[in-house]
């Protein structure tokens, strides 16, 4: 039996066919789906494995899957369609939208320092349950009645969850809707692609396990270094699990994927998250979800070269809450931008080569110098692409 069940591949691109099967034939995916998009066409789609860790149910053209911080490209997308629509400024103060917000001086933050991981909130003031974390005007409120956790624009700490209540928050004021309807009526729908945040309870069956890979072996200097960055009592670990609020095997639960967590919890294929990514840089179908000046702006680097990530412990680039092509952030090279997800998934588009891209996956790897599935797959992608033209 062929370990793909959705196989589509227009000439020209079967190295990514190979590159992908070729994580399966490694054991490092147990379940897994990547899409391409090449001026507005969609030149490779392809789904293989299984969706459970007893290999009972296929991975197929069915399946949905979280994506982690994937997510956050995707509510940036909503937040420059408001920009483009005049109902939001980047360089407006947040609590010009959001008067809340301006407690314990934070009234000058910008719309796009708090975009760019440079608001110093990367979790909530005390401790917080998940039941509080799930509860939109709980964790909204928290987050406003919060003090920077370092010194506002002096640097840039990764939002890991808070991006996403942040944004979306700033959505809300200014649509009426919540991020989720935003996303499903004005992203998803017009594309036809399936991009939920809050997920409907009725597609639960639908969604893949997560699972862990089998645990990498790290020398001792890997394991100080992850120690260090989010080890217990660290910035890093306060950012990624809300100050203990999400624990272990927290994105399996039914609870979780029918919330929103705008910066975390989205659900979808790599067919959609491609196609979403396509129509920011090409007509997909007459559908283009941003014009050339506004995505422009929405893509400029808000981080100066080489500035340390004080989550992450690492130099990253960041926009208008998109990542940009970086060390430690390749994507497909100069003028990529995305955003990709804890465990290795990944969704980008680059203009300069018409290219949308997505890949999602079941199976978390934990890796320190960068997932080697994806690597695979858009260095495929980049040769292929150079070639058709």
């Amino acid at each position: 039996m062929s370990i793909l069940t959705v196989d589509v591949v227009s000439p020209g691109w079967e190295p990514v066919r190979d590159a992908f099967i070729h994580s399966f034939d490694i054991k490092e995916d147990r379940g897994a789906g990547v899409a391409v998009y090449h001026h507005g066409k969609c030149v490779v789609d392809l789904m293989g494995g299984w969706r459970d860790k007893d290999q009972t149910v296929p991975y197929d053209n069915d399946s949905l899957q979280v994506v982690f911080s994937t997510t956050k490209g995707i509510t940036s997308i909503a937040v420059a369609m408001c920009v483009e629509r005049g109902l939001l400024n980047y360089d407006e103060k947040v609590s010009t939208y959001w008067p809340e917000f301006a407690a314990h001086g934070k009234a000058d933050i910008t719309v796009a320092q708090l975009l760019s991981h440079r608001a110093g909130l990367y979790t909530v003031d005390g401790d917080i349950s998940l039941e509080d974390a799930l509860d939109w005007s709980t964790i909204t409120g928290r987050l406003a009645d919060t003090a920077p956790l370092f010194p506002i624009d002096s640097t840039h700490g990764y939002h890991a969850l808070t991006f996403g209540w942040l944004a979306g928050e700033l959505v809300r004021r200014v649509t009426g809707k919540s991020l989720g309807d935003f996303v499903r009526e004005e992203i998803a729908g017009p594309l036809g692609a399936e991009m939920h945040v809050g997920l409907p309870p009725e597609l639960e069956p639908r969604v893949a396990r997560l699972m862990a890979h089998p645990i990498p072996k790290f020398s001792p200097e890997e394991v100080k270094t992850l120690m260090e960055t989010s080890g217990p009592g660290t910035r890093g670990a306060a950012a990624l699990s809300l100050n203990g609020a999400f624990g272990q095997g927290a994105f399996n639960r039914e609870d979780v994927h029918q919330s929103q967590l705008p910066g975390a919890n989205g659900i979808s294929n790599a067919r959609s998250l491609a196609r979403i990514y396509a129509a920011l840089v090409s007509d997909v179908d007459g559908v283009r979800l941003l014009g050339e000046t506004t995505r422009n702006r929405a893509t400029t680097s808000n981080t100066p070269d080489g500035e340390m990530d004080e989550i992450l412990a690492s130099a990253t680039n960041f926009a208008m809450g998109f990542m940009l092509h970086s060390e430690r952030t390749a994507f497909a090279g100069p003028t990529s931008f995305g955003h990709n997800g804890a465990g290795g998934s990944c969704a980008f588009a680059q203009p300069s080569r018409e290219l949308g891209f997505a890949y999602v996956m079941n199976t978390m790897m934990t890796t320190i110098e960068g997932d080697p599935r994806p690597a695979r797959l858009i260095a495929a992608v980049s040769r292929c692409a150079d070639s058709v033209g």
